[in-house]
């Protein structure tokens, strides 16, 4: 492919800097050190560094934090086993550290996502992009400098190996990488991503956010295999000690090649990060209260408010501080298997989600610290409020026959209880459901017509949920439904996730700033009875399936935002699940040798952007 004329694309227009190609048919083609989704770049090309970041953060410093669960494998490819970024407060929050392996351009994905901007991404091992107006393909220039831990250069013959391993490896990759029909080397540091069809900018992110393997260490593996050997990586950490199933060592990596990059000042700043694994969470609070860990994230309310009151927080020697948050928080939920009864009829589902007293529980255990969640996607402007808009009516009238009549004219709304523990009203909507769904009452126990007893078991691995679990469980029982709640440790669990074998979790969907192909694998029906997948609830809706297939051809925010609260509405009216509540802050406590940037971003950059301004220290605070 030999393009005849481009021009570099910088952060004031997008749409002005065209170069048109000699024929004058064939669509214009831009170069760019950049991507975004629809708006201009916020940074320049040669940006001197990101506004949320202290360039002058000294280098150095033992970073201790808790991961809560457990882990079997440190590669993060395999298609069973528990990574660590499957446990919490990983799951959560995207840090760079635990990806070995780096993306060609960065600020979109789970590779260190940028904090001030939506669906961006700036090169990274990859230096620029070409592509054209109709976005049909999408060419790399690799650095020349690039370099594997190893030494080796990073090439396009590894940019073609990374696809080719990933498309039919875990779940998540096989959906990012479907947009794309083949990959070709153009030569050494040149490579050609081409897709199945034109389409809007987002399937441009798919190319871009893939991880870069290298093939001389992946050749010949089964990216199957869990293992705990760290894998060759390109990024500013590798694995240097690994403690059984107890604790990871990640090192700085002193002669990282991109340590100068622009995108990369004022980032990865720890000498060595240590993740200890705790299957306890008070356990973990009592090693950082002692010293030995010197972060904490703390995901319990009633914990922030009343535990956090030791003689290092009142001298000082720790912070406690909550980090404001624009990021889209999705909120825990109570996930039905729609693949199995009870959960196959709707009835059933919204009756249960009746008996959740959100009121009485943020009340008495919650400290009146959260918000009950109206959407899937909650604190963020995805989030469907009141009733439909006209844009949104117009989307979703070719599917009136399919939803629920309410959904065209009201806003979806969950049961609301006085909060002292009173609930004879949802009580008595869940019976009128269920009676129409076929289950009757017989003494104390909810019957069908074979004389089944209504219950269902939900799994969960880790007893912080338990306060909330255990008085739901009373209210289920007292109309006759009886929830067998387990506590199963974290590799159980994920194995039981990943053949489905489940009736109910409480899950949490993982969400940026900006929304896009994790929205297929949470929802769509291709993915709802594979192995490994993420739709969870086993949706298969071809109403949700058609809003889906509309995001990628989205061509404004307006649009997009029109789509996806339509989805939301869709999803809520089908009650796949029972919303739970939802905290716009991030919680942490650290030691005050730990240090963070001033700045407020939409999405705040835990670990990445923080340093050790202790004893050893290398570098200045300031210019």
């Amino acid at each position: 492919m030999k393009l005849q004329s481009v021009t570099f694309i910088t952060a004031m227009s997008l749409t002005a800097q065209l170069s048109v190609a000699a024929d004058d048919d064939a669509p214009a083609t831009y170069k760019s050190h950049g991507l975004s989704r629809f708006d201009d770049l916020k940074y320049p090309e040669n940006f001197p560094h990101l506004d949320y970041v202290n360039p002058y953060a000294p280098k150095g410093g033992k970073l201790k934090m808790a991961a809560i669960g457990t882990f079997d494998t440190l590669n993060p490819y395999a298609q069973n086993g528990t990574h660590l970024s499957l446990i919490s407060p990983f799951r959560f929050y995207n840090l760079g550290f635990l990806s070995l392996n780096e993306p060609l351009m960065v600020g979109s994905g789970s590779y260190s996502p940028a904090a001030d901007e939506a669906k961006v991404a700036y090169g990274l091992i990859a230096e620029f992009a070409e592509y054209p107006s109709d976005n049909h393909w999408i060419i790399f220039n690799l650095r020349p400098n690039a370099r594997f831990h190893d030494g080796r250069a990073i090439t396009a013959r590894d940019v073609v190996f990374s696809y080719h391993y990933l498309k039919d490896g875990p779940m998540k990759y096989q959906i990012q990488l479907k947009p794309i029909e083949r990959v070709e080397v153009l030569d050494k540091h040149r490579v050609c991503f081409y897709f199945h069809t034109p389409g809007s900018r987002d399937q441009l992110f798919s190319a871009a956010e893939l991880p870069i393997l290298p093939a001389h260490y992946w050749q010949g593996q089964h990216n199957e295999k869990s293992r705990l050997t760290p894998p060759l990586g390109s990024g500013p950490y590798r694995i240097t000690q690994v403690k059984g199933g107890s604790s990871v060592t990640f090192s700085r990596v002193k002669d990282y090649w991109g340590k100068d990059l622009p995108i990369n000042r004022g980032k990865y700043n720890f000498d060595q990060i240590t993740a200890y694994v705790y299957q306890d969470p008070t356990i973990a609070f009592e090693a950082f209260k002692a010293g030995d860990l010197n972060v904490f994230f703390e995901s319990t309310a009633k914990n922030w408010a009343r535990a956090y009151d030791f003689p290092d927080i009142a001298s000082g020697k720790v912070h406690k501080v909550e980090i404001p948050s624009k990021m889209i928080v999705g909120s825990p939920m109570m996930v039905f298997n729609t693949r199995r009864p009870p959960f196959n009829d709707i009835r059933v589902r919204q009756a249960i989600g009746y008996l959740f007293d959100f009121e009485w529980s943020n009340r008495t255990l919650f400290e009146g610290t959260y918000t009950r969640a109206n959407s899937y996607f909650p604190n963020s402007l995805y989030a469907a409020s009141g009733a439909p808009s006209p844009e949104e009516q117009q989307l979703l009238a070719p599917f009136r026959q399919q939803l629920p009549e309410a959904l065209f004219n009201q806003p979806f709304t969950l049961p609301v209880t006085r909060g002292d523990g009173t609930m004879r009203a949802q009580q008595k909507q869940a019976l009128t459901l269920l009676k129409e769904a076929g289950w009757t009452l017989r003494g104390n126990q909810l019957v069908n017509h074979r004389q089944e007893p209504l219950t269902f078991e939900l799994i969960t691995y880790s007893r912080r949920g338990e306060r909330m679990i255990l008085p739901f469980r009373k209210n289920l029982a007292s109309i006759g439904i009886d929830l067998k709640y387990r506590v199963i440790d974290s590799s159980n669990y994920f194995q039981r996730v990943r053949k489905l074998d489940f009736d109910a979790i409480a899950n949490v969907y993982p969400l940026g700033l900006s929304l896009g192909s994790e929205l297929f694998r949470y929802f769509h029906s291709s993915n709802a009875n594979l192995p490994d997948t993420q739709n969870l609830a086993g949706i298969s809706n071809p109403t949700v399936d058609a809003l889906l297939e509309k995001i990628p051809t989205a061509q404004t925010q307006q649009q997009l935002e029109t789509i996806i609260h339509s989805l939301d509405r869709v999803l809520l009216w089908h009650h796949y699940g029972v919303p739970l509540w939802y905290f716009g802050n991030v919680r942490t406590a650290y030691r005050s040798h730990i240090n963070r940037p001033d700045v407020v971003t939409d999405y705040p950059m835990i670990i990445n952007t923080w340093w050790y301004d202790g004893e050893g220290a290398e570098g200045l605070n300031r210019p």
